[in-house]
This record gives structure tokens, sequence and C-alpha cells, in this order.
């Protein structure tokens, strides 16, 4: 498989239309065409439906979507490694839930781009199985994540910064006027579990009154979850650091009592080569904490 067909096929699979991939494409609709059709030999099976006017994926097509997409960022992203001069440069790659360790974090890369005007930054949200997953491709340089969780597979350093567990619920409801929320009071809330909240100590927290949760949906990041707040729909459980920046009147975030409080770690994976502008981002890091 060429790295060239591979974004053809991409670009087909995202416009669902051969015509319209043809022109993003600057190529001829019959040569697209033609391409596709030896991706398919190639790999000896189906993977568009081509129908009068757009194109769907078969099973297979939408495999090597998730495939192709892995291989043609990793292949851009090494192409941009490699194109370094005397000068430290190149891109890093953090991945990172939305979490106030971010902010925590801005400092040093902030700084650290001042010592090295030719290095830059790409920044992936997600959760920490999506995070560890990219990092294992090696897609990412570089994770932050809150702990518990397993890092056995990486080098990693602890952060000296803890985020707060709370809930975001809808200003209008009658809990928004105390000062913090136990599990007593979220018991007959309609509540937004996120994913990874039973792993960092949420359901421990609740004890016996998460049996009697009413959990309406479960979440990977905040956004999402909180447009559900805003429509007064239930209560959403969430660190502090993602819902920092919510500035709307109509949402309100409450700190649980006993608190609950979660620390954050940066890793980076075991025995796979790392980027002179990376290697060099972790030595800086290093310098400033201990690693594990």
């Amino acid at each position: 498989m060429e790295y060239r067909v591979l974004k053809y096929f991409l670009t087909v699979a995202r416009e669902g239309n051969i015509t319209r991939a043809s022109e993003l494409l600057h190529i001829s609709q019959p040569a697209l065409s033609r391409q596709l059709m030896q991706l398919e030999e190639e790999l000896g099976t189906k993977l568009l439906v081509r129908g009068k006017r757009n194109i769907a994926l078969t099973d297979a097509g939408v495999l090597l979507r998730r495939r192709a997409q892995d291989i043609v960022d990793l292949t851009e992203k090494t192409e941009l490694e490699l194109r370094t001069g005397e000068n430290l440069s190149g891109v890093i790659s953090i991945g990172s839930g939305e979490s106030e360790t971010m902010r925590f974090l801005a400092e040093y890369m902030s700084s650290f781009n001042e010592m090295h005007p030719g290095v830059t930054f790409d920044i992936y949200s997600n959760n920490a199985d999506f995070i560890k997953e990219r990092l294992d491709k090696g897609l990412l340089d570089i994770g932050v994540l809150l702990a518990p969780t397993d890092i056995s597979g990486y080098e990693s350093i602890r952060l000296p910064y803890e985020e707060r567990w709370g809930a975001l619920l809808p200003s209008s409801c009658e809990l928004s006027n105390k000062e913090y929320v136990t599990a007593e009071d979220l018991a007959d809330s309609k509540i937004f579990m996120p994913r990874r909240g039973a792993v960092q100590g949420v359901r421990e927290w609740f004890g016996e009154y998460y049996g009697k949760l009413k959990i309406f949906a479960t979440h990977n990041l905040l956004y999402n979850a909180a447009m559900l707040v805003d429509c007064g729909i239930g209560t959403a459980l969430t660190i502090e650091g993602a819902a920092v920046l919510y500035k709307n009147e109509n949402i309100k975030f409450l700190p649980l009592y006993p608190e609950l409080r979660v620390s954050s770690v940066m890793v980076w994976k075991k025995y796979q080569p790392a980027t002179s502008a990376a290697s060099e981002f972790i030595r800086y890091i290093r310098s400033h904490f201990h690693a594990d």
C-alpha cells in the first residue's frame, strides 16, 4: 500500500463522493477511481460501496480507514521529526485529558519554546485509554494522565499538581446553593459519569450510594456532558480543571465532600526512540521534578 494511495482513500472516505475527492486531490475522477480499484485488488477485498452519487465504506473499508489514518499520521510525524537543522526543532505531540494540570505544564512549554523557538507543540485531547493507545502506536511523544492508571510500560514523572473531583450541575437546582455536595446529595440526580471515574476512586467515594445512582450517560470529555447540564437534564461528575473554563451562569461546579483528589503523571513509552525535541523536553521537565 502506497502512502499516496492511502491519502486518496482517506479523502474519498471523508467526502463520500469521488467527484469532490478528485477536485480536492487535483487528479481526474477516472484516475482516482482506478487507484481505488487497484487498492481493492491489492488487498483482495471490497472497500467501497459505489452508489449513483455517494460512496459508503464496507466493514473492511471502515477498518482500513482507521488503520490508514494512523499510518498517514505516523508518516507525517516522522517526516517532521527528520527535518531538523543545527538548532533544535520539531513538533512535540502531547496527549492530555481536560485538566488544570495542562495549565501547570503550559508554563514549561512556553519557557522551553523561548529557549528553542524551532520547537512547537501538537496537543491531543482525550482520556487516558486513548492517549496510551496513541503512545503505543508512536503517534504521541508524551502523555499527561491522571492517576491511578497503569503506567507499567512507560517512563514517568509525577507532577506536583492534584485535581479535585466535583459535580457540575444546573444553577437552578437546590444543590447549587451549597458549598459542596455529598454522595447522599447526588443519589437522586441523573448522573453523567466519566468513563474512567471508577478507576479514579469515584465509585469508592459513593460507597453504598453507588448502587442507587441514576447513571443517565457516560462521557470521556466534559464538553458534551456540560451541554446536557446546561439543558437542565442532570449532573456531570468531573475534575475541577475540566470545568474551570466553563463561564456559564446556568451551570456551577461544586467540590465533592469528603474531598476526592487525584494526582497527575507525565509519561512516555519505554524503549521507544524519542525525537531530539521530545527527548530534550523530557530532560527539561525531569530537571525540575523527579522521574519515577
